[in-house]
């Protein structure tokens, strides 16, 4: 599957979303929430929200564009958002976020969900059984896997094995920063 914005753009809308909305959006739960969004279009719409690839790291689905872009955020709330660069002069350049009222419903409805969840408890549900990342890292173990990248057709095949029970502590505690799984 081929398509979708650009995923900086999207995170970008999130992360305005979020400010209106008053969630402090830190980088890992921005992974998650892009993720979650992500998952949830393409289950409603056969198509992908965001190009590129998710890949399967520590914390649960990592997209490598959008963690290259805020990954300078560290531990606290998002303050920036990212930017492109212009090729021919290599000067930043805002990046253009969609402007589809349903990608904007989309991102409300996944900050109103999981925004307020302590990022353990998003890395958790990102870990559920079953899951993409689940699969993708089970696979890994006794296979070659390219980059534990999560194709959009694994992600279609087994986002519904995320289970949303809000409330419960985190059981891997509180993630600091996310790395590759080697």
């Amino acid at each position: 599957m081929s398509g979708g914005y650009d995923p900086r753009a999207v995170a970008n809308l999130l992360l305005d979303e979020a400010d209106r909305l008053d969630v402090g959006v830190s980088h890992i739960i921005l992974q998650k929430l892009l993720y979650f969004a992500h998952g949830i279009y393409l289950m409603r719409t056969k198509t992908p929200l965001v190009s590129g690839y998710f890949e399967a790291w520590q914390y649960g689905p990592v997209h490598p564009a959008a963690y290259k872009s805020f990954k300078r955020a560290g531990k606290g709330p998002i303050t920036f958002r990212a930017s492109g660069q212009d090729p021919l002069t290599g000067e930043p350049r805002k990046i253009q976020t969609p402007d589809d009222p349903h990608i904007v419903d989309l991102l409300r409805q996944v900050l109103l969900t999981y925004g307020k969840m302590p990022a353990g408890r998003l890395v958790d549900l990102s870990h559920a059984k079953d899951s993409p990342w689940e699969h993708v890292v089970a696979k890994a173990r006794t296979e070659v896997a390219f980059g534990l990248r999560i194709p959009d057709s694994v992600i279609s095949e087994r986002f519904r094995f995320h289970k949303v029970s809000v409330g419960l502590e985190p059981l891997s505690g509180e993630p600091s920063d996310d790395t590759p799984l080697a």
